[in-house]
């Protein structure tokens, strides 16, 4: 009977120490995994496809300790996107990236290839300190500087950007006194790729370390190229406020003896003028047998520039109102890289009452962009309550219904 108590007093001694042991364990591996909170950095790899990194998660807060040494470490996402393991050193890491307290880049982050990296266009101390002299006035009309990397790998036959970091950003949030900024970037003329950086949360000075390589621009046409960088701050409960913008012309830009960094004044958006929005060409006819209106949207000429490109990709939404309120909608195809756009698309709409007393039609011309929300071009609304060519046009296909009456139509700001 003592053999037996003996050994299960000895096995709970034992049970005891051994879930104490794995308690201990578990809080010495959750106390180092805390210490160890490495930014993220994105490498984004473009095979002839845009990429849009928004998908990913946003619960990480980026940007949120500048000061910390957390911003001199790097990591890969768990759904990150294609690597380009070629950056990765011997140990198979990623190399570090510049400290933002440092103006000069560091060694350690070239890239292994025999290029050498060159700086273009840094800011010196000297330049910082008369910066830092401006008096109210002059700091009020700064919106900040852009840094960013260029690079060509002859090898694979792709072009690189890095877009490194953002200092000295107006605060767009008049609350809290900061902003929520990233960074869309296209390559024009042709706006065929389109890319956006990651959200930083409350920050006026981002570092966003993401590199965009894109494959399949032969090095002869580098010189023909140019870099659109848009500066926004995201807004949850609206249109997202511009902060700025940067155009780079890669004409006379030499890539072949390596990486070249750069920092560029972010500088305000290109306005576009309140007149010049445009005409269109509207053709209307009225079956007052059947009780429909047939709407054919026939051309567009002389649209303004609805970015620094000097090309927009228009389109055109169709609207139909009844007692203000709208009971149908339709919209043209997009029209590529064209101020003069030739739709010929045809839209039969069922009117719900007798006449066209009631009933107006909105014509809104916008810009496609696959990256942000579209914007508005121009407007244009017909009805028997409109002024100008819109109310002759309306008048007309009242009086002469089974017509069709085609007319051209200034837009108006949208």
């Amino acid at each position: 009977d003592e053999i037996p108590t003996v050994v299960g007093i000895f096995s709970a001694f034992g049970l005891v120490f051994s879930v104490s042991l794995f308690a201990w364990i578990c809080c010495q591996r959750k106390s180092s995994k805390s210490n160890k909170t490495p930014p993220y950095k994105f490498v984004h790899v473009l095979k002839g496809v845009d990429i849009y990194p928004e998908n990913l998660n946003s619960k990480k807060k980026f940007g949120a300790d500048d000061k910390s040494e957390a911003k001199n470490k790097s990591a890969v996402p768990k759904n990150s996107l294609h690597l380009d393991l070629e950056k990765r050193d011997l140990n198979g890491n990623f190399p570090k990236t510049t400290p933002k307290n440092q103006s000069s880049p560091d060694p350690e982050n070239l890239s292994p290839n025999h290029f050498s990296e060159r700086k273009k266009d840094s800011v010196s101390p000297d330049s910082l300190k008369s910066m830092a002299s401006l008096s109210s006035e002059d700091k009020q009309d700064k919106l900040g500087t852009l840094f960013f990397s260029l690079e060509y790998n002859f090898e694979k036959k792709a072009f690189v950007v890095n877009i490194k970091e953002a200092r000295g950003l107006p605060a767009m949030d008049e609350q809290s006194m900061t902003s929520d900024p990233y960074i869309k970037m296209t390559i024009l003329p042709e706006k065929k790729h389109k890319v956006k950086t990651r959200v930083l949360r409350k920050t006026l000075d981002p570092a966003f370390d993401e590199t965009f390589t894109f494959y399949g621009i032969p090095y002869s046409q580098i010189q023909d190229l140019t870099l659109h960088f848009m500066i926004l701050s995201f807004d949850r409960f609206s249109r997202d406020d511009v902060i700025g913008e940067v155009l780079i012309p890669l004409a006379g830009t030499e890539l072949s003896e390596g990486r070249l960094l750069m920092d560029r004044e972010i500088i305000k958006r290109n306005v576009r003028k309140s007149s010049g929005r445009g005409e269109l060409l509207i053709s209307l006819c009225y079956q007052s047998t059947t009780n429909t209106l047939t709407v054919v949207v026939l051309k567009a000429r002389h649209l303004p520039k609805s970015d620094v490109s000097g090309l927009s990709d228009p389109y055109v939404k169709v609207n139909l109102y009844h007692a203000k309120k709208r009971i149908s909608k339709k919209k043209t195809h997009v029209k590529k890289c064209t101020p003069n756009a030739v739709f010929n698309e045809l839209f039969v709409f069922d009117i719900p009452c007798e006449g066209l007393d009631d009933i107006s039609i909105e014509f809104l011309v916008l810009d496609s962009d696959r990256g942000s929300r579209n914007e508005v071009i121009g407007r244009l609304t017909l009805g028997s309550s409109a002024e100008g060519t819109g109310g002759e046009h309306w008048k007309e296909i009242c009086e002469y219904p089974r017509r069709q009456i085609a007319k051209w139509h200034m837009l108006c700001d949208g």
